[in-house]
């Protein structure tokens, strides 16, 4: 086992850019005056389960199409550069229309908590880091999912939308870094395979 304290610090950091769940309070306030109920103990172990069945399934799925990490870190590092613009820009790309059900699951635990940019991370952080240290990172993570989950009301009134609002905003930036190096970082690996 390799722990790394710097390891789990970046995978958290990475994580919590990409789950944004501060930067989804107002949605998730949103669900919440359309008189639905959040369960956050429910939406958390939902999010938890789903994100751990993809990062030990997602490899064996990529070695079913015979994509190798590489590839898909390349690729999901466009994806997340997608989400960064998203938040910078204040513009919707990629559409999560997810079918009805509980909102504690589906829209909460799916896609906004665990979705398509969430999978793509966990794919792309196993090319850089070791599974312990992901797995600590996401755990880490979904504390805090579920803290703020709990205490959504609070958090708003006490930080205001404005602040919020900036710190999408700055996480949006750090997104942008982040699949800037995800994606210099893999590149070269397939320009070697290529040559």
């Amino acid at each position: 086992m390799k722990f790394s304290l710097e390891a789990i610090f970046s995978v958290f950091i990475i994580l919590f850019a990409i789950i944004d769940i501060l930067g989804s309070i107002p949605i998730i306030l949103n669900i919440r005056q359309k008189g639905e109920q959040i369960h956050p103990v429910r939406a958390t172990l939902a999010s938890v389960c789903i994100l751990l069945v993809f990062l030990f399934s997602g490899k064996w799925l990529l070695n079913l199409f015979h994509v190798d990490i590489a590839s898909f870190a390349v690729a999901g590092s466009i994806v997340i550069f997608i989400y960064a613009l998203e938040m910078i820009l204040d513009i919707e790309i990629i559409h999560n229309n997810g079918p009805g059900g509980t909102s504690s699951i589906v829209p909460l635990a799916f896609p906004l908590i665990a979705g398509p940019a969430s999978f793509t991370a966990l794919l792309s952080l196993r090319a850089s880091y070791s599974v312990e240290n992901i797995i600590i990172g996401l755990f880490l993570n979904m504390i805090v999912v579920f803290l703020v989950l709990r205490s959504t009301d609070k958090i708003e009134k006490k930080l205001g939308r404005g602040v919020i609002y900036v710190f999408r905003k700055f996480f949006g930036v750090i997104l942008l870094a982040v699949s800037v190096q995800l994606f210099t970082a893999n590149i070269g690996t397939l320009i070697d395979v290529v040559k």
